[in-house]
């Protein structure tokens, strides 16, 4: 059996990826060129589609299939490394959240909580038991905090 991670360990973990993410939290600046990256440096460089094929090893039919590939999204990642490598960059290959990891979890775990809470609230209500205002939410804030310091794997089970 695998060595598995305490919550209190993934919650450093996850704190620590949102550090590094945080600096491409604007991924706009990164957006993939319309016709492609390696277009985009290939003519920057100065460099003819011949000329990437030989670096490459393929044909320059192959080049200009290569970035149509690259600018409808169904390039693979191992020939834009080639490609990338061919031009003298490295590829990098990130999933930036669109929010901090922390939130998300924290969001989901509000969201798991109300649907959890949902049914017995409906219930009290039928039987006029209702709960104040503020006693639902103190309710729901701590079971949201106790499922994200739980394990936040258990979240993504319920829709």
């Amino acid at each position: 059996m695998g060595y598995k991670m305490s919550p209190e360990n993934k919650t450093m973990a996850r704190r620590q990826l949102d550090r590094r993410l945080n600096k491409l939290r604007n991924a706009d600046e990164f957006a993939r060129p319309s016709r492609g990256w390696i277009r985009a440096i290939r003519e920057a460089l100065g460099m003819t589609t011949a000329q990437l094929g030989k670096r490459m090893g393929v044909s320059q039919p192959r080049i200009i299939a290569l970035e149509k590939a690259e600018a409808s999204k169904t390039i693979t990642l191992d020939t834009l490394e080639r490609a990338a490598q061919a031009l003298g960059c490295n590829l990098v290959y990130v999933l930036v959240p669109h929010q901090p990891l922390e939130d998300m979890i924290t969001e989901r775990a509000h969201q798991v909580a109300r649907q959890r809470l949902a049914p017995t609230r409906h219930s009290m209500a039928l039987e006029a038991q209702g709960v104040e205002a503020k006693e639902n939410k103190d309710q729901l804030e701590r079971l949201a905090r106790s499922l994200a310091e739980k394990s936040a794997s258990n979240l993504w089970d319920v829709e």
